[in-house]
């Protein structure tokens, strides 16, 4: 193992007011990096005086942000993709490092699709238009010739909460819109993977005007409370656990305000005895082992068709073997840690609960340990098989690289299955037949269903969940609707008066 990278920074402030500040009482957390245990930096402990100033600070800067001319809001967030790019080195080294994800998946997908984020709404914004009708009700007697006009408008102050599991990434998906709106905001972090949003606040705080991003950082249960019960807020955006996501309703809700909340989920990737063999089994690693399982739309129930099950089976057992789980900072390494030795635990309970309820661990299903990862918190990729769709570790987010293999016979039949669960967020369909894989998709429940691939996020495609997965869509223009107001102007040219009274 070689010597681990150190951060650039061993402390981080918060950003509020466009000036890095640390906690109103001084409060600080530690950050270790999960692959080894080490100390990487420390932050801001955030009190609910420090939420109240962020709030204010972002309410002053709307008064002139959300008058800031498309081209000039296009401009920032191009500015803001460069910089992300100028820096993406350091960006993926510190997202590795704090989240426990290989070097590879930070430097060719969080950061790299990240900036790209910020490009496209940055295009998306100019293309956007409002609509003018003519709305002629003189047949009726009534109103006689109007114009309506319908127009966006920021909706104001928004607060937004990340998960720990793509930090920076998620911090892309949900700044990037925000900004490109018109509004302002108050994001945080997880208080277990903050550091790679600080260091981004450091990069583009000289860009933006004061308050009009503010980063604020503490622990979900007491900073986050904060942000859910503060009642200046005009919508709440959050990604995160189903669980939390009730809170965050509830708070909206409460508030009379609007929420975006993109959840759990426990995906179908749907294998038939035609699909492209070699992309196939690669399906599902793609779908379970990268970010290490710890992905909200992961490919964590594996459907295979009865015709090639055995087969399929022993080529993934063979090659979940040869899965090079490393330390981080490795380029070779393909899988690293879990986030912290708590999901570490959580993932094995499930293995345990998994047997007792009858499935067999055919590969993987413990810690995995020697060359120093006894260090970390290192899992085995890991399958269980001989598993029903009925099984709580086939129904509950397990959250790390676990899956669940499952039988079928007919189309029908997998289609069931794979809508037998209360998520709706991803899923996939092996096969070289369009018009089953057209059917299959069709046919599932759930926001966002792969052909021939997993779990590639771009830009421009709509991304979010049916039932309990979430409300809204991101990384695509259509989060421009959560983020703003419509208003209409309706206008009358008749000269004469109605003459009802």
């Amino acid at each position: 193992m070689s010597e681990m990278p150190r951060p650039q920074d061993a402390s981080y402030k918060m950003l509020i007011n466009g000036k890095f500040v640390d906690a109103s009482n001084g409060a600080t957390r530690k950050s270790y990096c999960p692959a080894n245990g080490e100390f990487l930096a420390s932050f801001p402990d955030a009190t609910k005086e420090d939420v109240d100033a962020a709030v204010k600070a972002a309410w002053a800067a709307f008064d002139s942000w959300k008058k800031v001319s498309v081209t000039e809001k296009q401009a920032i967030l191009t500015k803001i993709a460069d910089v992300i790019d100028a820096n993406k080195e350091t960006l993926a080294m510190i997202e590795s490092l704090d989240n426990g994800k290989p070097i590879r998946e930070t430097m060719t997908v969080d950061i790299p699709l990240s900036s790209d984020h910020f490009r496209y709404f940055a295009g998306v914004i100019r293309g956007e238009e409002g609509q003018a009708s003519i709305i002629d009700d003189t047949a009726q007697g009534l109103f006689g010739n109007n114009l309506s006009i319908i127009l966006r408008e920021p909706i104001g102050v928004v607060g937004q909460i990340i998960p720990w599991n793509f930090p920076f990434a998620m911090a892309a998906w949900k700044i990037a819109p925000v900004l490109a709106a018109g509004d302002c905001t108050v994001i945080k972090p997880s208080s277990t993977t903050s550091l790679s949003l600080l260091h981004l606040a450091k990069l583009i705080a000289p860009l933006l005007p004061p308050g009009v991003v503010n980063v604020i950082t503490g622990r979900g249960s007491t900073t986050g409370q904060f942000m859910l019960d503060h009642p200046d807020f005009r919508k709440l955006a959050f990604t995160g656990s189903t669980e939390v996501g009730y809170s965050v309703a509830d708070a909206a809700a409460k508030k009379l305000i609007p929420s975006t909340l993109e959840l759990g989920g426990k995906s179908a990737n749907i294998f038939f005895p035609d699909c492209n063999w070699a992309k196939a089994i690669e399906g599902v690693h793609l779908g379970i082992l990268f970010n290490q399982g710890q992905v909200c739309c992961a490919g964590s129930r594996v459907f295979v068709h009865e015709d090639i099950y055995d087969k399929f089976v022993a080529e993934l057992v063979a090659s979940f073997k040869k899965v090079n789980v490393n330390v981080p900072w490795e380029n070779t390494t393909q899988m690293g840690s879990q986030v912290d030795e708590g999901q570490l635990q959580k993932i094995l309970s499930y293995v345990e609960i998994g047997k007792q309820e009858g499935a067999k661990v055919a590969v993987g299903g413990a810690r995995a340990t020697g060359n120093g990862l006894e260090k970390g918190a290192f899992m085995q990729p890991t399958l269980l098989v001989d598993v029903n769709n009925k099984m709580r570790v086939a129904q509950e987010e397990i959250f790390g690289p676990v899956a669940v293999v499952i039988k079928f016979k007919t189309e029908e039949e997998v289609i069931a299955l794979a809508n037998d669960s209360e998520y709706g967020l991803g899923g996939a369909v092996w096969t070289q037949d369009i018009n089953r894989a057209f059917r299959v998709a069709r046919g599932i429940e759930t926001g966002r269903v792969w052909v021939n691939q997993y779990n590639d996020l771009p830009a421009h495609t709509p991304f979010g969940g049916y039932k309990k997965s979430g409300i809204g869509r991101e990384t695509h223009k259509v989060i421009l609707d959560h983020y703003t107001q419509m208003k209409n102007i309706f206008i009358n040219f008749e000269e004469k008066a109605i003459g009802l009274y």
